[in-house]
C-alpha cells in the first residue's frame, strides 16, 4: 500500500507534496485477547495489554480518533513492535516499519493540491501528523491523519469548516 515518492512542485506558492519530520502517535487494540503495542520506548497499552480488547465500538469509531495521544515524535525512532493474541488463541508479534510505510516522508491527505490556501506551505513542511495502529484479531492497519487547510468551507455556511482532516489507511496485513 505504499506509494511511490513524488517529485516536489510549486503550486499556488505552496511546495508539494507535503512532508513531515515529526509525527504524533496513538494505538488501538481491538478484538484480542491481549495486546502490547511498543513505539519509541514507549508502551501505548500499558493499562490493558494482558486483558481482552473487545470489539471496536459501534459505528464509524475511527472517526472520534483525535490527532495521536503522544505528539512531538522525530521521524522515526524505531519499529513498532507488536505483541498479541488473536481471538482464535493464536499469539503474534509484528514489527511494524514506519519509515517504510511513509517512505518520502509525505502527508497522506485527500485536498486537492489547488484547494490548499496559497502560499500556506511555501517550504512544504507540516507539523505532526497523527498516525495510528489499530490492531484488530489477527489484522494491523497503519493510518494518517492531518488537519489540511482549505480554501472553500467543507460545510457551506460553518465559518469554522474551512480545513479537512480525513483519516487515510497507509498500511495494512492480516497475520
Amino acid at each position: 500500500m505504499t506509494k511511490t515518492p513524488v517529485a516536489r512542485h510549486m503550486v499556488n506558492g505552496n511546495l508539494l507534496p507535503l512532508q513531515f519530520k515529526i509525527h504524533s502517535f496513538s494505538a488501538y487494540a481491538f478484538n484480542t485477547l491481549k495486546c502490547k503495542v511498543i513505539y519509541f520506548n514507549e508502551d501505548f497499552t500499558a493499562q490493558d495489554a494482558e486483558t481482552p480488547s473487545g470489539p471496536p465500538p459501534e459505528g464509524d469509531y475511527r472517526s472520534t480518533w483525535g490527532f495521536g495521544s503522544y505528539s512531538g515524535i522525530r521521524n522515526f525512532p524505531s519499529p513498532v513492535e507488536v505483541t498479541w493474541t488473536s481471538l482464535d488463541g493464536q499469539d503474534h508479534h509484528a514489527s511494524i516499519d514506519l519509515a517504510e510505510i511513509f517512505k518520502g516522508e509525505e502527508i497522506l491527505h485527500r485536498v486537492p493540491d489547488e484547494e490548499i490556501p496559497d502560499g500556506m506551505y511555501p517550504q512544504g513542511l507540516y507539523l505532526d501528523p497523527g498516525i495510528f495502529v489499530e490492531v484488530n484479531d489477527r489484522t494491523i492497519s497503519v493510518y494518517m491523519k492531518a488537519m489540511i487547510p482549505t480554501k472553500h468551507l467543507q460545510i457551506p455556511g460553518n465559518k469554522n469548516s474551512n480545513t479537512r482532516h480525513d483519516l487515510i489507511l497507509a498500511w495494512t496485513h492480516t497475520y
